[in-house]
């Protein structure tokens, strides 16, 4: 399992996106603190889009 939080609902390569954008977005130093909360974000809309509902 990753080293983060687990985000809900999504699948493991939708955590390790998650994961990797936080981790790219830390490193970079884009968004300060809110780092977590756009990735978390993003791969939330992705997975919407991609028609998923929530928990599936």
């Amino acid at each position: 399992m990753p080293r983060g939080k687990h985000l809900r609902g999504v699948s493991s390569k939708e955590q390790r996106q998650y994961e990797h954008i936080k981790e790219s977005a830390e490193h970079s130093g884009r968004y300060g603190a809110r780092a977590k909360e756009v990735a978390a974000r993003t791969v939330l809309k992705k997975h919407r889009q991609a028609g998923h509902s929530k928990g599936h």
